[in-house]
């Protein structure tokens, strides 16, 4: 346990929008999910995408500030604000048709987000906000910007055709912290020419990119997590799901928590475990967590 570690710093990198669901629309994006729920766990959480110069900007900055999120940082340019249209099956795992051409894939570069990368303990990034030049240039900026031993964790996010075996190599080799699900598994398997088993594919890809820790999140089959040569593997809790939206980055930001703060393995991944499966009780992809899970 590092006690000098109390209220860590973390980033969430990339695409900021609205899940626009049958009855209503929830804000979200992975990585500002990330920095929400890194807010709510006890983190000190910054939000670097951008928004438009309309109502839905307006309304994604004070969703972002209810959740004690930094929004210094978050751009507005000409572009409209992201949507996305979520669609969920029998089992509530959803599906996703973005918009084109939204303001989050201009993000520009700029001094003071060289500054932020500086200072940062953790960031959190993916495949999706890469998928335009200006966005993917200042991702990588950022990224090359942060210090030797700041969480880079790469949560892949496989969404549509938004993703390709350049940008996920490139990723991970920016990375040290790796996080997908089941089903992201054997695409990045294939694309990177990796064994397809999962322990396998764990062992092979930390191998290759030097990464200190891996995230494979199953849903309800539960998770494992691989770090410094030691597996730790849980069950999912059997809980009401409303919808799996954001389950995954609080899963994540709960996990960068417990990296940055040096906890025990199994006490970090119980911790991750039990914060996503709470988020799949509720509708939305940030909804307030308990007081408990800061602790």
């Amino acid at each position: 346990m590092n006690p000098e570690i109390v209220r860590p710093n973390l980033v969430g990198l990339g695409e900021v929008l609205w899940d626009v669901f049958p009855d209503a629309a929830h804000f979200g994006g992975a990585p500002a999910n990330f920095a929400c729920h890194a807010a709510g766990l006890g983190g000190d959480a910054w939000v670097v995408s951008a928004v438009g110069r309309d109502k839905l900007g307006d309304d994604a900055l004070a969703s972002l500030s209810a959740k004690n999120v930094h929004t210094l940082l978050l751009q507005r340019n000409e572009h409209p604000t992201g949507t996305v249209t979520v669609t969920l099956d029998t089992a509530k795992q959803a599906s996703y048709d973005f918009a084109a051409d939204p303001a989050w894939d201009h993000i520009a570069w700029n001094a003071s987000l060289a500054l932020l990368a500086k200072k940062c303990q953790a960031v959190c990034f993916g495949s999706l906000a890469q998928r335009a030049p200006e966005s993917r240039r200042t991702v990588r900026e950022f990224l090359e910007n942060t210090s030797a031993d700041c969480l880079r964790i790469f949560d892949v996010n496989l969404r549509q055709i938004f993703f390709s075996r350049e940008v996920i190599e490139s990723s991970l080799g920016f990375a040290n912290v790796f996080k997908l699900n089941n089903d992201e598994v054997p695409v990045v398997a294939d694309l990177l020419g990796l064994p397809k088993d999962e322990k396998a594919f764990i062992l092979a890809v930390a191998q290759r990119f030097d990464l200190h820790t891996v995230a494979l999140t199953r849903g309800s089959a539960g998770s494992l997590v691989w770090h410094k040569g030691q597996y730790d593997e849980k069950t999912a809790p059997k809980v009401a799901v409303v919808d799996t939206v954001g389950a995954g980055d609080s899963f994540t930001a709960a996990l960068a928590i417990g990296l940055l703060r040096g906890e025990d393995l199994s006490r970090i991944h119980q911790r991750a475990v039990d914060v996503a499966a709470f988020v799949c009780t509720k509708p939305g992809a940030t909804p307030e967590l308990l007081p408990e899970f800061k602790r």
